[in-house]
Parts: C-alpha cells; sequence; structure tokens
C-alpha cells in the first residue's frame, strides 16, 4: 500500500514546496513606536480572521515558588478588565460567532480569536484592553485557582503516563526550566496569591513584550492603522533582565522508574539536542526532523514497520523532536510494549533503531519519502489560517523570526542522508541519555 501511496506524496512535495514559500512572503511586518511587533497575511479564500496576541513569557521565565504562573495568569485575563466586567470578552465572542481560546508554552503565552471578516478589529480592540487594564479580584482568583487545581489533576496526577512524562523531563534537566511543567507543581499554584499574579501581569505584559498576528480575509493597511490606534496609547515598560539558563552538562545517562497504579507499562527516552536559537549550523536541527520521520512518521517508518507490525514489540510509538524553542530540547522517542513483552525487550529494541540511524546510511528511498511526508504535514497545516498565524507568531516570539517559515521546505530538501547519519552519532548517544519506565502496580478499588 505505501509503494502506492509514495509517488503521490511525492507528487503533492513537488506541485505544493513551491506554495510554502510565497504565503509567508505575503507577511507584513510592522512596528509600533511602543515596540509591539504586528505581522499581518493576508488569506481571502473564506471572510474570516483570526486575530492572535502572543506574549514573550512562559515557563521558562518562571522560578521556584512560581511555578505554573504564566499558565495561571492566564486563566484569570478572562476575569475582567476596567472595560468588560468578568464574562463580558467571551459573551462578545460568542454573540458576533466566533471562536476565543488561549495557551500557555515554555516560551510563550497566546491569546486567540477566530471571527467573520466584519468583527476583527473588535477583536482587536478587547486584547488591547486587557493588555494594559486587567483587573485581578480576590473573589475570581480563589475559584479560577480552584479550577487549575483540578486541571493539574486531571491533565497529569490522574494520568499514569503523564505523571512519568513530567518526572521524566524533571530527571532530564536540572537546572534548566524546561524541568519544571508549564502547569506548575501543585504545591505553587496553591500557594500563589493575587499579588504573585499582579506582579508577573505588569512584568510581562507589555507591548514590547507581545507580537500582534492577524491572518485571514483583512487589508493590511487597515490593520496596521487599527493596531496604531488600539495598542499605539500603551507605553512601552522596562521588561526583566533574563539571566541565563544554561543546563548543568549531561555527563552520563540517567534514569527514573515510577511504580504506580496503571494499566500498561510506558518507557520514554530522550536525548539532550540543540535547537535552532542554539545552533550556529541551523542544518543539524533540520537533519534531526527528519531523524525522527524516518522512526515515526505513519505506517512505513521504522518503529512502526519494524517494532509494531514486524517483531511485535510494542503496540504504539512515537519519535519527536522541534527545533523551534527559546532554549535546547530533547529528542525523545517512547513506546507501550506489546502483551508479555519485557520493557527491558522494548528499551533494547528502540536503542536498536538509534544505532541503526548511526552505523547505516538511510537508503536514498526511504530519505525521499520521509521528507515528503514531512514536507506535505507542513503544508497541510498551512491550509489553517490559525495554524498560519500560529507558526508566525511562535516564530517570532522565540525569536527566530517569521522568516524561517520560508526557509523550512528547502531545508528539509536539502538533508542528506550523512547528515542524520551525523547527528544521529553526534547527539543521540549514552552521555546525553535519560530513560524513564513506568511500571504499573495493580489498579485496585476506585483507582
Amino acid at each position: 500500500m505505501m509503494r502506492r501511496l509514495f509517488p503521490s506524496l511525492l507528487v503533492l512535495w513537488l506541485v505544493l514546496a513551491p506554495l510554502a514559500g510565497h504565503a509567508s512572503n505575503g507577511v507584513v511586518e510592522h512596528r509600533l513606536d511602543n515596540g509591539l511587533t504586528v505581522l499581518v497575511q493576508v488569506d481571502s479564500r473564506a471572510p474570516v480572521v483570526t486575530n492572535q496576541v502572543w506574549y514573550r513569557v512562559g515557563s521558562v521565565d518562571e522560578h521556584g515558588g512560581i511555578t505554573g504562573i504564566s499558565h495561571m495568569l492566564e486563566h484569570m485575563m478572562f476575569k475582567g478588565s476596567e472595560k468588560y466586567p468578568a464574562g463580558e470578552f467571551s459573551r462578545i465572542v460568542s454573540m458576533l460567532g466566533g471562536q476565543e481560546n488561549a495557551f500557555t508554552g515554555a516560551d510563550y503565552t497566546g491569546y486567540f480569536q477566530v471571527i467573520g471578516s466584519e468583527h476583527w478589529e473588535t477583536m482587536m480592540a478587547m486584547e488591547a484592553e486587557r493588555m494594559h487594564a486587567l483587573q485581578l479580584t480576590e473573589e475570581e482568583f480563589q475559584p479560577e485557582r480552584r479550577v487549575v487545581i483540578e486541571e493539574r489533576r486531571l491533565r497529569t496526577e490522574d494520568r499514569p503516563n503523564a505523571l512519568l512524562r513530567e518526572q521524566f523531563y524533571a530527571t532530564a534537566f536540572l537546572n534548566h526550566p524546561y524541568g519544571d511543567p508549564i502547569i506548575g507543581w501543585m504545591t505553587d499554584i496553591e500557594a500563589y496569591t493575587v499579588e504573585d499574579l499582579q506582579r508577573w501581569y505588569e512584568a510581562w505584559y507589555a507591548p514590547n513584550n507581545a507580537v500582534l498576528v492577524v491572518v485571514g480575509d483583512v487589508d493590511p493597511d487597515a490593520v496596521i492603522d487599527a493596531a496604531e490606534r488600539h495598542f499605539g496609547p500603551i507605553p512601552a515598560r522596562e521588561l526583566p533582565a533574563r539571566k541565563p539558563r544554561i543546563e548543568t552538562p549531561h555527563l552520563g545517562e540517567r534514569r527514573i522508574t515510577m511504580r504506580l497504579p496503571a494499566e500498561l507499562p510506558y518507557l520514554m527516552m530522550g536525548w539532550k539536542t540543540p535547537v535552532l536559537m542554539t545552533l550556529e549550523d541551523p542544518s543539524d536541527a533540520y537533519a534531526l526532523i527528519v531523524a525522527a520521520g524516518i522512526l515515526n512518521s505513519g505506517n512505513a517508518s521504522r518503529f512502526e514497520r519494524d517494532l509494531v507490525r514486524g517483531q511485535e514489540l510494542a503496540s504504539s510509538t512515537s519519535a519527536r523532536y522541534s527545533a523551534f524553542s527559546r532554549l535546547e530540547s530533547l529528542f525523545t522517542v517512547s513506546a507501550v510494549p506489546a502483551s508479555e513483552v519485557e520493557i527491558e525487550t522494548l528499551e533494547r529494541a528502540l536503542l536498536d533503531q538509534i544505532e541503526r540511524l548511526q552505523n547505516e546510511p538511510v537508503e536514498a528511498s526511504e530519505l525521499e519519502r520521509v521528507q515528503a511526508r514531512v514536507i506535505a504535514s507542513e503544508i497541510f497545516q498551512r491550509d489553517s489560517i490559525r495554524a498560519q498565524a500560529f507558526e508566525l507568531g511562535m516564530l517570532q516570539t522565540v525569536g527566530l523570526g517569521w522568516q524561517v517559515s520560508d526557509e523550512y521546505v528547502e531545508r528539509i530538501r536539502a538533508v542528506t542522508a550523512e547528515d542524520v547519519q551525523r547527528v544521529a552519532r553526534e547527539y543521540l548517544v549514552p552521555d546525553r541519555l535519560t530513560v524513564g519506565r513506568l511500571d504499573p502496580l495493580p489498579i485496585g478499588g476506585d483507582a
């Protein structure tokens, strides 16, 4: 079946790849006097616009005692401002037929709406209002903190794989902020105060620490004029100095084993790897993206073909690497062993696949198939105006610049078999490795 799929993927790559650069070439960038960066991209296929505001603050900027406070403030941004009482912001978005949400990551916090093209300026005006006039009250804070506590319980503490993942990252990173969970440690969440949130808001929520992204059926000149009217009067602020957050050298394999009630074992392995922000030569990052694709990107990938269907050692697998973060991160692989397969056997099989990357150059046909799949995935994603805006905002906010999106297709296409072998040999080595395993205990009672 994959033989029939491969030519169509390759044709899709050859036809659509030139369009990927065309989309980003349409970006209009403007900087307000107060430091706000405005990015506009026209996509007139439907009368719809997404309005996004990104702040250059996330869990990477937090310290012990207030971990997760960026995420807590994200919740509180919906609890009212001088002009809009609690709930009014969301009521207006809904009344106008739009959708809204927000997100917090390690490197950023963002807010967005998807709305009919006649209403985008209303969204912009409301975002400008809560950028400078948010009202944080004890009355709204106490119940929302309970919501976040429950969110942590449901998403992490009651999910064995998520709990392992959290402690796996805390083991992999000793003095690096990616070792802290984005949602925060429970003891920190329980100890937040309104004053903590106010300080965080006043420190980071400023136009010179933000990016406004508008994508859809809009006129760029009108968007820039509106940004000047709504955001322009907000004064810039002196931002806190960011201290270096450089991880202590990883000098040998690290391991963590968790034993808790669960249905299935789970295995995670991760190697410290650089990212575009920490590399002088970006080619290593793109080679690592392709390496992850070789291991796990569809039914013809090595993990699926060899470990799931072939040897029947795993019931599910993954391989992940992102080059788009502020600080160095991890190249991770994970798997759930098949029934009656020992987790040690699965670990050895995963390592064998890594060693194969190091010792055998990837065949040209396999490399081309994976490159085509990686590129096609990127192009399909750009079909959504929200995804287009997310890509622009993320790249700009982490410090790479939105122009990196223009380079993606050519950079992936330029990766060679020798590049993949080289980065596997340099980075996927025991001295950079952390291993996490979940050994399930019987589930009893109401667990």
